[in-house]
């Protein structure tokens, strides 16, 4: 019990764990769709992207998710009109746009004089989340889980058959935008904890994790969730008695335990299948 409810005498880790465990469910659940689709390539540049928005809105004194919002709005724009509007391909237009984007943004934080340290915006400030930041990743998650719960049939359509979705009167680039604008909602979710760098992480191997151990999309939503809560919460112990980078934990965590699924699960694992295969042939020779 010690070990449990030390870190929570300290009001620097309590806001750590809630504000981890709304963007591991936010994320979590958004990634099922994003590893069904096959957008993990998006997710990661629409992370990257928002680095410039937090930089302006540093300089102009809004709130850093203002920013990070606008910014993502803006990058998936931008990939939608540089594929549609030319030869080049959507993951190379994804490449281009959100890494000329991530690099404005290392060179405005280079230029702008700061008493603030930005480079946490990078790679995460887990341990030092305000009570503001606290009340704005709730917000901001809570819109997003909303909307990804109440449009869930619709957007799940769109995963497995777009053309039926157009079909039954459902408009599959309006369900495509709204799934982008989430995106980009849930990454300035996720940057409160993790920074730009490993927002993908979170947005990825949750639903990666869950892929391989159901078959049915409703069980993933479940199962996603589930599991990057738990990894979260033990990547923020785990930092607080190893002394370790809290936001790069969460996302270690979640990864040994992606390679355990990789490795183990019953059904798609690497080893457990081979397994399953053994017992089933000696429980044929024995018969």
């Amino acid at each position: 019990m010690d070990f449990l409810l030390e870190p929570l005498t300290y009001d620097f880790m309590v806001r750590a764990l809630a504000t981890t465990a709304i963007a591991a469910v936010v994320c979590a659940v958004l990634s099922c769709w994003l590893v069904l689709i096959g957008w993990s390539l998006m997710g990661d540049a629409v992370s990257h992207a928002v680095l410039p928005g937090v930089v302006l809105a540093y300089i102009v004194g809004a709130p850093f998710a203002l920013g990070a919002l606008v910014f993502a709005l803006i990058a998936v724009t931008l990939i939608g009109v540089v594929r549609n509007t030319s030869r080049v391909k959507e993951d190379a237009a994804i490449g281009i746009v959100f890494t000329s984007l991530f690099a404005l943004g290392l060179v405005l934080i280079s230029v702008t004089p700061s008493q603030t340290d930005l480079n946490h915006i990078i790679f995460g400030n887990l341990l030092g989340v305000s009570v503001p930041d606290l009340i704005q990743v709730v917000v901001l998650g809570v819109v997003a889980f909303a909307i990804l719960i109440l449009k869930r049939r619709d957007l799940t359509l769109y995963a497995f058959d777009p053309t039926h979705a157009h079909a039954i009167g459902l408009s599959p680039k309006r369900l495509g935008a709204l799934l982008l604008g989430l995106l980009a909602l849930t990454s300035v979710v996720a940057l409160q904890t993790v920074g730009v760098v490993l927002v993908v992480a979170m947005l990825i191997i949750p639903g990666a994790t869950a892929y391989l151990l159901t078959d049915r999309f409703s069980r993933m939503l479940v199962i996603a969730p589930v599991i990057s809560v738990v990894c979260s919460m033990a990547g923020i112990y785990l930092s607080y008695y190893l002394d370790t980078a809290s936001g790069a934990m969460v996302v270690l965590t979640q990864g040994v335990v992606f390679a355990v699924v990789y490795l183990f699960s019953p059904r798609q694992g690497l080893i457990g299948t081979r397994l399953a295969k053994a017992r089933r042939k000696r429980a044929v020779a024995a018969v």
